[in-house]
């Protein structure tokens, strides 16, 4: 079988039910994006040493990210149900090693921080602006096709951000790079 269909010539793609969409579709931009985000956890995963701590969480990470993007690229009116897992565990699976992480490192997140630091703490900076912006186009797609999106994928996508950025703050601690500090999160005197 070849890569190449030239079926998406002329800027159409396909999604699951057999409908074609513009290559700029909202739904389309998402998964997009998502797929962007994924990458980018496979190059972190390969800066990292195969028995390292990370790697089995994050493997899962990006298999549930495919689960999802393949529920994203199913419209509601989609004549066959999308029969892949949904891994709905998602947002709380991120809430746990969040809570995990923070309670190893020996200052809490209380500024907006530079990003940057060492690779690997770069690298998690890039995917959490990568799921940010997935998350955008994920709003996007709401708007749209709002039966075509699941509560608990707009939640892990969100999750997904805030456990990034405590990768890369995890990473610095360990390797003893002082964190560039930006400001202040002030909005968290006002909770």
């Amino acid at each position: 079988m070849k890569i190449y269909t030239r079926s998406g010539d002329k800027g159409k793609t396909g999604v699951y039910g057999g409908q074609r969409e513009f290559k700029d579709s909202p739904r389309i931009e998402c998964n997009g994006t998502l797929d962007e985000a994924n990458s980018t956890i496979g190059l972190l995963r390969s800066k990292l040493p195969g028995n390292h701590e990370w790697q089995e969480k994050l493997q899962k990470i990006q298999v549930d990210m495919m689960d999802m993007m393949s529920h994203l690229a199913t419209p509601s009116n989609a004549k066959k149900q999308n029969t892949n897992h949904k891994p709905e565990d998602g947002p709380a699976f991120c809430e746990q090693w969040i809570d995990d992480l923070e309670s190893e490192m020996k200052e809490p997140s209380d500024y907006f921080l530079l990003p940057g630091g060492n690779e690997v703490s770069a690298l998690c900076h890039v995917a959490r602006t990568q799921m940010r912006r997935g998350e955008r186009r994920l709003i996007t797609l709401i708007k749209e096709d709002p039966e075509s999106v699941e509560d608990y994928i707009p939640a892990y996508i969100n999750r997904l951000s805030d456990l990034f950025f405590t990768l890369a703050r995890a990473e610095m601690d360990k390797q003893g790079v002082v964190e560039e500090k930006w400001k202040p999160f002030i909005y968290k005197k006002f909770r």
